[in-house]
C-alpha cells in the first residue's frame, strides 16, 4: 500500500506541474489572440474555423457522392486549407498564425504529458513460464507479405524445439482443426505466426485447453502482437519465449460462437471487405462502394443494445476486445492499454450530411454523430435476416441478431520477458479533467489514474472525475 501511495503522490507533483504550464499555454493563445485582434487575429480564427468545416464538407462529398458532386468534393477538400494559407501569407497574418498554432500545440502536449503523469501505466500481470516440452507452431507462409520465409521463422522455431505446421497457400486449412489434433498428440503449447483471424482461431483452441499460446507477429498489421508488447519489426524475436518467457493472462472476445482478439466490425467496413476486389484495390473499392453504403435507399442500419444503452440507426459499429485509449487514432496505431479488464469497447458512427461530417472533423470524440462506451454485452441487430460482419478483419455473414461477449483471463499468453513493451497511451484531452489536476486537491488523481486510460462513455465523453 505504502509503494502504491509513493507512485501516486510523485506522480502527482509533476502531473501538477505539466497540468499548469498546459493552463498557462492555453491562456497564451489567448493573449496572443487579444493583442493581435488589431492585426487580424480575428481573421486567423475566423478563417482556420471556416477552412476546416469546408474541407470536412469538401472530404464527405468526396466520400458519400459520385460524379460532379464528387469532383466538387474533391476541389473544396484541397482548396479550403489552401485558401486558408493563401490568405494568411496574403495579408501578413501567418507570424500570428503561427504563434497560435505553437501556443496551443505546446498546451496540448502539456497536457496529454501530464494526463500520462496523473494515470501511470498499469501493466498486465506477468508469470515466469516454464519453456514448453512439445510447442507446435502453425505458420502462414504468405502472411505479411511473407515474413515466415523472411525472417527465417520455420528455421529458428524448430532450432528452439517447436514442431512447425506449415500451411499450403494453394489449399486452405481449417487451422482450429489442425491445433485441436496437435493437442491430442500431445502439444503443451500452441502458436501462430500469421494474421490476427488465424491468431483467434487458434487462441480459442488453447483457452479451450487451457494452454498457453504463442503470437508470433508475421501478419500485416499485428494489431494484437502491438497490445501484448511484442516486436513488431522483428517477429523471430517473439520465439525466443519458447526458452526464456512469462506468461499474461488476457481476455478473449466472442461474436455469436466465433473468437476474436481485436475487433468485430459491422456496417460499412464490414459490407466492403465483403467485396472480392477490396483485396487488390482497396481505396478503389471503398470509394465506388461508399455512396451506396452511407445514403443508399437500400443500405442497412443497425441497432445495438450494449448492456442498457441503446444505439439506433448506425452506420458502422466496432467491437473490440478491451476500448482503445481514444477512437480518434484507431486506423491507425490505435492502442488498448489492457487485454485484462473483461470489457469490450463499442463504437458507433452515424453521419448523415455535410453538417454532422463538419460537425465531427471540429468536435471529434464529443460530435454526436459518435457514440463511445463500455459494455460486457453487446447485441447487435439489423432489418435483415443475415449481415455482413468483419471478424480480426476476415469477412463473414452472420444471422442477427449478432451477440458479442468476453470470456475474461480465458487465454494464456506466452511472451518474450525481453520484449519492446506496449507504449504508454496517450489519453483524450479533456480540458475540466486538467483544471482540475492543475489547481485541485494534491494527491486526488492518484487513484483515478490506476486504470491508466479514461474509461468511455455515450456520446465519446469520459467523466471528469
Amino acid at each position: 500500500m505504502a509503494r502504491t501511495r509513493t507512485t501516486g503522490t510523485g506522480a502527482s507533483g509533476a502531473a501538477r506541474l505539466m497540468a499548469r504550464l498546459a493552463v498557462l499555454a492555453a491562456i497564451g493563445s489567448l493573449v496572443v489572440l487579444g493583442l493581435a485582434i488589431g492585426e487580424g487575429g480575428l481573421v486567423v480564427i475566423v478563417a482556420g474555423f471556416l477552412g476546416l468545416v469546408l474541407c470536412a464538407v469538401g472530404v464527405w462529398w468526396f466520400v458519400a457522392h459520385r460524379g460532379a458532386l464528387r469532383l466538387l468534393g474533391a476541389l473544396v477538400a484541397v482548396a479550403a486549407p489552401a485558401g486558408v494559407l493563401v490568405l494568411f501569407a496574403h495579408d501578413g497574418l501567418w507570424l500570428t498564425a503561427l504563434i497560435l498554432v505553437l501556443c496551443w500545440g505546446a498546451a496540448l502536449a502539456c497536457a496529454r504529458v501530464a494526463l500520462r503523469m496523473s494515470r501511470p501505466p498499469r501493466p498486465t500481470p506477468a508469470v515466469p513460464a516454464v519453456p514448453p516440452a512439445r510447442a507446435v507452431l502453425i505458420m502462414n507462409p504468405k502472411s505479411g507479405g511473407g515474413k515466415v520465409g523472411r525472417f527465417g521463422l520455420v528455421e529458428r522455431a524448430e532450432e528452439l524445439g517447436a514442431r512447425v505446421v506449415l500451411l499450403d497457400p494453394s489449399a486452405p486449412a481449417d487451422v482450429a482443426a489442425l491445433a485441436r489434433e496437435a493437442v491430442t498428440e500431445g502439444a503443451d503449447l500452441l502458436g501462430v505466426a500469421g494474421g490476427d483471424g488465424t491468431q483467434a482461431l487458434v487462441a480459442a483452441v488453447a483457452a479451450e485447453h487451457d494452454l498457453p499460446f504463442l503470437v508470433v507477429s508475421a501478419g500485416t498489421r499485428n494489431h494484437f502482437a502491438m497490445d501484448l508488447g511484442l516486436d513488431r519489426s522483428d517477429p523471430s524475436r517473439c520465439l525466443d519465449a519458447l526458452t526464456d518467457g512469462e506468461e499474461l493472462r488476457v481476455d478473449l472476445g466472442d461474436v455469436d460462437g466465433r473468437p476474436f482478439v481485436n475487433t468485430v466490425s459491422f456496417g460499412v467496413y464490414a459490407d466492403v471487405v465483403q467485396r472480392p476486389e477490396y483485396r487488390d484495390d482497396k481505396a478503389g473499392t471503398a470509394l465506388t462502394l461508399m455512396p451506396d453504403l452511407l445514403l443508399g435507399d437500400g443500405v442497412t442500419r443497425l441497432g445495438a443494445k450494449a448492456d442498457s444503452t441503446e444505439l439506433t440507426s448506425q452506420q458502422a459499429l466496432l467491437i473490440s476486445n478491451n476500448p482503445y485509449v481514444s477512437p480518434d487514432d484507431l486506423s491507425g496505431g490505435g492502442r488498448r492499454p489492457r487485454l485484462d479488464d473483461g470489457e469490450l469497447g463499442v463504437l458507433g458512427i452515424r453521419v448523415e450530411d455535410a453538417a454532422q461530417a463538419a460537425d465531427l472533423a471540429l468536435r471529434g470524440t464529443q460530435s454526436t454523430a459518435l457514440t463511445v462506451l463500455s459494455a460486457h454485452r453487446v447485441e447487435v441487430t439489423a432489418d435483415a435476416d443475415e449481415i455482413p460482419v468483419a471478424v480480426d478483419g476476415e469477412a463473414l455473414r452472420m444471422a442477427t441478431p449478432v451477440v458479442c461477449t468476453l470470456r475474461p483471463l480465458a487465454l494464456r499468453v506466452l511472451v518474450p520477458r525481453d520484449r519492446p513493451g506496449v507504449a504508454v497511451a496517450t489519453p483524450p484531452v479533456r480540458w475540466p479533467r486538467i483544471l482540475s489536476l492543475a489547481f485541485g486537491r494534491p494527491g486526488a488523481h492518484a487513484a483515478d489514474g490506476a486504470s491508466g486510460t479514461d474509461r468511455p462513455r455515450k456520446g465519446g465523453r469520459t467523466p471528469d472525475g
